[in-house]
């Protein structure tokens, strides 16, 4: 018997349950604790979004869906005001002009903006001055520019009453149709310019100097380096620059209110001129709504495809 006990194997004493309890507990405290700081801390931004953002656009998107002037009670009209849009003349030569400029001005501001911070990326008095006299447009109100240079192209402005000492007739700048969308183009993409500058240039910043002086070893050329190592690096920025070009010229308004006033004969007139100077001085407040909407669907449309298409290229490159 007593060597029948000695060879059985000795099984632990059994702990008490309180101290795991008080283990489990603390810890389930410790996460409920972790979770209200959380929730206190992320409370009022979420708050502040839902009442600033996703309240207004809800009441949006039920105006949109109301035949509405602004005073007597909204009809519901379910979807009429959005099949409206594809048959409304005003919609589509505006969408033609927004598209124009949209377009136009990313391509010039990205790529003018680029070429300028290549030439400037370099840290130096100069070099600070020009960047600074790039940036200084974006910084004065768009309402302000256009009024200085509707004073400066106008029929009797300061460049037209210029050639007229020389005898030569007023330059159609503002009153003909083609050279009136280019000309508002042209003042877009001066004012918007110097923005991109400053972001090319923070970016260009960020260029690992050991990887240009190994390219240059290499024995590549300094168009090389910029198209072949500093471009492609810094590709990130230049997504969202085209990203923020395109959704801030879609939206394109106060230039063209204080420049051309939508015109000659709507030449200048962009979507968001339309929604803000027609439907909605026309009292036509649930189509102007349904106007909005669709141009805030567009918006994100755009953002996310050319995100999608960044992506897609980075996926391509790293395969």
């Amino acid at each position: 018997m007593e060597l029948a006990e000695m060879t059985q194997p000795t099984r632990p004493a059994p702990q008490p349950a309180g101290p795991r309890r008080g283990e489990a507990r603390a810890r389930r405290l410790a996460r409920y604790r972790e979770g209200a700081v959380t929730f206190a801390l992320v409370a009022p931004s979420v708050a502040l979004y839902t009442v600033m953002t996703v309240v207004p656009v809800g009441v949006a998107i039920y105006i949109s869906l109301t035949d509405w002037n602004g005073f007597s009670e909204a009809a519901f009209v379910g979807l009429d005001n959005y099949w409206h849009l594809f048959d409304d003349p005003n919609s589509t030569s505006a969408w033609y002009v927004t598209a124009i400029v949209a377009v136009t001005g990313t391509i010039l501001m990205i790529g003018g903006g680029l070429a300028y911070a290549l030439l400037l990326k370099e840290r130096s008095r100069t070099n600070s001055f020009f960047r600074t006299l790039a940036y200084y447009p974006h910084v004065i109100s768009a309402l302000i520019l256009g009024y200085l240079w509707a004073a400066i192209l106008g029929t009797n402005g300061a460049i037209n009453s210029t050639l007229k000492q020389f005898g030569i007739g007023p330059v159609g700048f503002l009153f003909e149709e083609n050279l009136a969308l280019i000309t508002l183009i042209g003042v877009i993409v001066w004012a918007g310019f110097g923005f991109n500058v400053v972001l090319f240039v923070a970016a260009l910043q960020t260029v690992p100097a050991e990887l240009l002086e190994a390219a240059a070893i290499d024995g590549a050329t300094k168009r090389q380096i910029n198209l072949r190592v500093v471009i492609p690096m810094i590709a990130p920025v230049v997504t969202v620059a085209t990203v923020l070009n395109l959704i801030g010229l879609i939206r394109t308004y106060d230039l063209v209110v204080s420049l051309t006033g939508g015109g000659p004969a709507g030449a200048t007139q962009t979507y968001s001129f339309v929604i803000l100077a027609r439907s909605f001085e026309g009292t036509k407040v649930g189509y102007a709504t349904a106007q909005a909407v669709f141009l805030m669907v567009v918006s994100a449309v755009l953002a996310l495809l050319v995100t999608a298409m960044r992506n897609r290229q980075d996926r391509a490159a790293t395969s």
